[in-house]
């Protein structure tokens, strides 16, 4: 067997061609006659030349990498069990389409972020959490051509892909169901109230109690930032203002767990004084203590079809968006 040769000028000359005809045949361009790229791939595969795939990505400006974006001031929220199952979706719907997935953080007033990426070859895309951005830097992508997907956007045609869950369904149901097992009072416990999908909960739970003919008490209504230790204050301060309530729904299985304890900690027993419904579903809400009551959203089918789409404006041009049902998954805590 020959001698390996260790550039495209080794190639190139072996071939008497140009080095830029070299990589264009061995890339498989139609630019190049296919007598003659067949001739400097047999060539190649004589010598046991392979292409550099970093420096080739690197000349391309390609990565065949996506940048998953959290942002600094939040990035406590990586801890979310949602998120953490959204991201081993977008990990393994990458993964087969050929792609890694690179995870950073940015600094929230920074919109220059993404050019850097790109520019560099770092990134070819970017995949971003409606909780964690904010509509200056969904813009800024934007104004680039960016390709990137995000979880939690409005849905249908906005020039990007999207992929959301069906926020409104999700409040409508988890407040049915603690009427429907006997609560009078029950309060609504959010996440970021500026959050389109956290304003959609609240519609469900408004919409829910006036087909009840129940009044709507501003009383009940608090929000969070879906940190566990907001939540569990959020919830002693509602015992203490409203003692009687006997329902929460609450935007975050992460927060719905501290919300439990904490109601242990006032005396409460859940679900027979105060009955708890959570939303996410995630892998920890069925081993909870009771296990917890929830709307599902399948985080892991979300960050699927995050990846798969961003994939395939990438490589098309083509933008999507996607839907995910909400499903109540009755356990014990209501």
């Amino acid at each position: 067997m020959a001698d390996a040769v260790h550039t495209i000028a080794d190639i190139a000359r072996l071939a008497g061609v140009s080095k830029s005809t070299v990589s264009r045949a061995l890339n498989g361009s139609p630019l190049i006659g296919a007598e003659t790229r067949e001739r400097i791939q047999a060539i190649a595969a004589e010598h046991r030349f392979q292409l550099n795939a970093p420096a080739r990505n690197l000349s391309r400006k390609q990565s065949n990498a996506v940048a998953f974006v959290t942002y600094a001031y939040k990035k406590g929220l990586v801890a979310d069990g949602f998120l953490l199952e959204v991201m081993s979706g977008v990990s393994s719907g990458l993964a087969d389409e050929g792609y890694d997935l690179l995870v950073v953080h940015v600094d929230p007033e920074d919109t220059d972020w993404a050019r850097l990426y790109l520019e560099s070859g770092r990134a070819d895309g970017f995949i971003l959490m409606q909780a964690t951005c904010t509509e200056r830097h969904i813009q800024a992508l934007r104004a680039l051509g960016a390709p990137f997907s995000l979880w939690g956007g409005p849905p249908g045609a906005h020039g990007y892909c999207s992929v959301t869950g069906d926020s409104f369904t999700g409040g409508r149901l988890a407040t049915e169901h603690l009427l429907a097992r006997g609560c009078e009072r029950i309060a609504f416990l959010g996440g970021f109230e500026v959050e389109r999908e956290v304003g959609e909960r609240y519609a469900g739970y408004q919409a829910a109690l006036a087909a009840a003919g129940r009044p709507l008490e501003a009383g009940l209504v608090v929000y969070g930032d879906y940190s566990p230790a907001l939540a569990a204050t959020r919830i002693r301060e509602l015992l203490e203002r409203e003692p009687d309530l006997d329902g929460v729904f609450v935007n975050s299985d992460v927060m719905a767990l501290a919300v439990m304890d904490a109601l242990r900690g006032e005396g409460r027993r859940v679900p027979d004084d105060v009955a708890v419904v959570g939303y996410d579903d995630v892998a920890a809400a069925q081993y909870s203590n009771p296990p917890l009551t929830t709307i599902s959203q399948n985080g892991p089918l979300a960050g699927r079809l995050l990846a798969q789409s961003l994939v395939q404006t990438i490589r098309t041009g083509v933008v999507s968006s996607h839907a995910i049902p909400a499903e109540l998954v009755v356990r014990s805590s209501a």
